[in-house]
């Protein structure tokens, strides 16, 4: 099963909100796609915030059980497409695993194929953060429709488990 990998800071606010959109969304569109999230500074095993749990869950997703999670060698060797929330996230990533180039992309960048950063609402009240989820679930819904053309049917691709 092809996998996408959404990178952000801390893995508890943007990454997280976007991993819970990507599973809805795919299972929506009848895609099967493994769908996990890490941030580049992650305190592994914290909770989503607060704010991103009341935000999700306004939009059909329970991030009440998140744990934050490391980005790590093997989770970027077996992500098929890898979504940075920022610019920066993209380019620490390549310094730590140059081999991942041609597979990562900001969200933006590749919904889009306009640059951009999705901003990071750590801190911010409530509206942020929901505002920040309305932009996820937008960008998510156009990267999975390219990501699916872009697959087909997987054929002459090796399955990988996350």
């Amino acid at each position: 099963m092809p996998g996408i990998l959404f990178v952000c800071t801390g893995n508890t606010c943007r990454s997280s909100m976007a991993e819970g959109l990507g599973k809805k969304l795919a299972q929506e569109r009848g895609l099967q796609v493994e769908i996990l999230s890490a941030g580049v500074a992650a305190w592994p095993g914290a909770p989503a915030t607060w704010e991103a749990i009341q935000a999700a869950a306004e939009l059909g997703v329970d991030l009440k059980d998140h744990q934050a999670r490391s980005v790590a060698p093997e989770l970027v060797e077996k992500a098929d497409l890898i979504l940075t929330m920022e610019e920066r996230h993209k380019d620490i990533l390549l310094t730590r695993f140059p081999q991942i180039r041609g597979k990562i992309f900001t969200l933006k960048e590749y919904a889009t194929g306009q640059p951009g950063d999705i901003r990071d609402p750590i801190g911010e009240p409530l509206e942020i953060y929901r505002s920040c989820a309305l932009e996820l679930k937008e960008l998510i819904g156009q990267a999975l429709e390219k990501f699916k053309q872009g697959w087909g049917q997987g054929e002459g691709r090796e399955s990988k488990e996350f």
